[in-house]
């Protein structure tokens, strides 16, 4: 088992940071949340005043941030862990940035003897709480194979993408194919209802038609229509709009920058950024049904 530090305790950072701790790592932990970090302390984990502490003696060091500046802030300069890691540590960002921030710590970390992994995840919260989520990496091929042990205690599928910051670039395509399909799948719900259709009824004969996609099937976005889901609880918890507009304002930078036309990921980022500014950012991402219907489920 490895001393594992893991910093940034969120809706994704908590639930994996337990996993790691239910697989038999020793976990040190850190997060500007006092009540987070209590409760991964409740669970066998411990704790240090900083990041940097948190790192003194660890084997590996896993972040998960919010974007690309948080990411920037722990890791580089006179004051960014790299500095203060040991050669061969193992560093396995899983936060959702553009590639060429990956790259830009990945480079940083090469040149100080530190081995490197973009492991951005996917499967939501559910899957961070289940252990089941999705790790896709971008980095050394020899690198893949060390942190895999590390990433199996919290996640079912383990990618290699390609080198670094093919992690980052796998996963905005997949959060931008997932914002089309919800936004596609409240604008059909919203239109059944709207003429008198169950939500039930119609999401169960999507499912089983050439509707159905992951959206509909296992997150449906109806208040009411599935259990277990954030639209079956106000929409709390889940991936935060705020952080899907983050996203597809990444994947719409990536675009322009290799001239490749995203006519639907454009569409959708500019529906999540008008749903956010309309009081909704906190909100889990599928609420962006409200903005089709505002009486969903009312």
């Amino acid at each position: 088992m490895a001393k594992i530090t893991f910093i940034g305790l969120g809706n994704m950072g908590g639930p994996m940071a337990a996993n790691l701790l239910k697989a038999g790592h020793q976990v040190t932990v850190f997060d500007l949340s006092q009540a987070a970090v209590e409760a991964l302390v409740a669970d066998g984990a411990r704790t240090a005043g900083s990041a940097r502490d948190a790192a003194v003696g660890a084997e590996c060091v896993i972040t998960m941030l919010p974007a690309g500046q948080h990411v920037e802030a722990v890791y580089l300069g006179e004051d960014g862990l790299l500095a203060a890691l040991p050669q061969g540590t193992l560093v396995i960002d899983s936060s959702t940035i553009a590639p060429e921030t990956a790259r830009d710590v990945a480079e940083a970390a090469r040149a100080r003897g530190l081995a490197f992994m973009d492991a951005p995840v996917s499967g939501g919260v559910g899957g961070a709480r289940a252990g089941t989520l999705t790790f896709i990496c971008g980095g050394e091929a020899d690198t893949f194979e060390r942190v895999r042990p590390i990433l199996e205690g919290m996640g079912k599928n383990i990618f290699h993408a390609g080198p670094h910051g093919s992690g980052q670039v796998a996963k905005i395509c997949n959060n931008m194919l997932l914002a089309i399909l919800m936004t596609g799948t409240s604008e059909a719900l919203a239109l059944g209802v709207r003429n008198g259709l169950d939500p039930a009824v119609l999401s169960e004969i999507m499912k089983q038609s050439s509707g159905g996609n992951w959206a509909l099937n296992v997150y449906n976005p109806w208040p009411g229509v599935m259990d277990g889901v954030p639209a079956s609880r106000g929409y709390e918890g889940g991936f935060l709009v705020k952080l899907m507009a983050k996203d597809l304002g990444l994947a719409f930078d990536n675009a322009v920058r290799n001239q490749a036309a995203i006519p639907m990921g454009s569409l959708a980022r500019n529906l999540f950024q008008l749903h956010a500014g309309q009081g909704n950012e906190d909100l889990d991402f599928s609420s962006i049904q409200r903005l089709y219907h505002p009486d969903a489920g009312a």
